[in-house]
């Protein structure tokens, strides 16, 4: 009785806090200090119920159970409108565009999202070497060796697929199948299908004018719809943070993140110089960092909380067109190509530092140039159809560390860690996915500077 007492009380704490988020937005406060006020509260309340009931108590995991239906459900609901959203997006873009650029601004989107991710690899590379790690320093647990040893079966499987196998798998004999995100490349068989289908719009505007013009208006009208919904859920986002990182507070082992804590810094440490790579690029473009940050601020903030790529898509769209000046076709592509192909942090660091850390036990060089242009080279292909939701980067080490003919077990033992770093590594993917944009659209003279570098946000 007093255990149900207790997680009852501490549900109408938490309904407080929803209640106090929903008066700041009756006071007019920005979606942006509502999406803060959100991270920090649920930080707080989190560690709060930790220090208070354990860290194994199960009046924790029941209250945490409860509260995981706002943050869970707030996710399930931006990943339900992922593939819809995706499909037409990158339909949208084509079949709108009369400019006869859009070709090129394909290949700069993809050619920022693989620069980009080569750079991260080297730099999750360089900083592990720094910090002298080795997968000989880990300690290996009954959870971190069970990992282990699931993940070497799953390598088992995805090796029983030819490469070839892999790259036809893009192309959907289910397009519709691909919508609903079956498959193991559905996000490129979506945006592969999208294309098409685009192509072949276009094409009939030479003699089946009138089909070519219903269509484009009914592509338009699903996409003002679809927009519409996107909008609709983003009105959930502080609160839907606001369960995350309580969850993520009350539910992270001090033991074990202080075990490998060596781990989590070097991990920081190279995100946070990509992200300054980002921001040094941006500032080669003639563009001001500081107003890409500010703009890009509640995209990062829920992509760090919901620790998904694909989760964050709408607001990664929203970000381009509506507060950088990116024109809607380039940031639909540049988002939408961004969850599946180049991702710095998942695809790029993380198996990068795997493969750095393994290296000294097999007696390589981790520092050897041939050894690094090698480990760069395959991270970058590599990094095309990571799926951009939660396990996408043990995907890419275990890509990654196969191509090299590495063992893939270091990644089981990083399991008790993997959410905290995740959180970072994601925001990083999203910040790839709106610079990829931005970056093209200048490149091609057609971002709206004014737009951008509009000081203040309406909100």
């Amino acid at each position: 009785m007093t255990e149900l007492l207790i997680t009852l009380v501490i549900l109408v704490v938490f309904a407080a806090l929803i209640g106090g988020l929903t008066m700041l937005k009756k006071q007019n406060k920005s979606f942006t200090f509502r999406v803060v006020a959100a991270l920090i509260l649920g930080l707080v309340f989190g560690a709060l119920l930790q220090i208070v009931l354990g860290y194994n108590s199960a009046i924790l995991k029941s209250a945490m159970d409860w509260i995981s239906v706002v943050g869970s459900g707030y996710v399930r609901l931006l990943r339900m409108i992922v593939m819809p959203l995706i499909f037409i997006s990158i339909l949208y873009a084509f079949v709108t565009q009369r400019s006869k650029n859009l070709g090129k601004m394909t290949v700069r989107v993809l050619g920022v999202l693989l620069i980009t991710v080569a750079i991260s690899a080297l730099v999750g590379a360089l900083t592990t070497a720094a910090f002298g790690l080795s997968a000989q320093g880990l300690q290996v647990g009954q959870a971190e060796a069970a990992r282990g040893t699931g993940l070497e079966e799953t390598l088992a499987n995805f090796a029983k697929t030819p490469i070839q196998q892999q790259i036809m798998e893009i192309i959907p004999t289910n397009p519709f199948a691909a919508l609903t995100g079956q498959g193991s490349n559905a996000t490129l068989s979506v945006v592969f299908f999208a294309t098409i289908l685009a192509i072949a719009a276009i094409q009939i505007r030479k003699f089946k004018p009138e089909s070519a013009q219903f269509f484009e208006t009914m592509v338009v009208s699903l996409h003002d719809v679809t927009m519409r919904l996107v909008n609709l859920v983003m009105r959930f986002t502080p609160y839907g943070i606001l369960a995350l990182m309580t969850r993520v507070a009350a539910t992270s082992n001090v033991s074990d993140i202080l075990r490998l804590l060596q781990f989590i810094l070097a991990s920081y440490l190279a995100i946070a110089i990509m992200f300054g790579i980002h921001l040094l690029i941006l500032a080669m473009f003639g563009l001001n960092p500081m107003t890409f940050v500010k703009k890009s601020m509640d995209a990062l903030i829920f992509a760090f909380t919901s620790r998904s790529s694909a989760g964050t898509l709408p607001m990664t769209i929203s970000a381009q067109k509506e507060r950088m000046g990116v024109p809607e076709g380039t940031a639909n592509l540049a988002g939408s190509l961004g969850t599946s192909i180049g991702q710095n942090g998942c695809a790029g660091i993380y198996p990068a530092m795997l493969a750095v850390m393994i290296a000294p036990t097999l007696g390589i060089n981790p520092l050897d140039p041939v050894f690094l242009i090698r480990l760069i080279v395959i991270t970058t292909f590599a990094s095309f159809g990571i799926a951009g939701v939660g396990g996408g980067a043990t995907f890419a080490a275990l890509v990654v560390l196969s191509a090299l003919g590495f063992p893939v077990g270091l990644a089981g033992l990083l399991i008790a860690i993997e959410p905290l770093i995740d959180m970072a590594r994601t925001a990083l993917n999203v910040s790839d996915s709106l610079l990829a944009g931005v970056i093209s659209a200048k490149s091609m003279n057609e971002l709206n500077l004014e737009q951008y570098n509009q000081p203040t946000v309406e909100e």
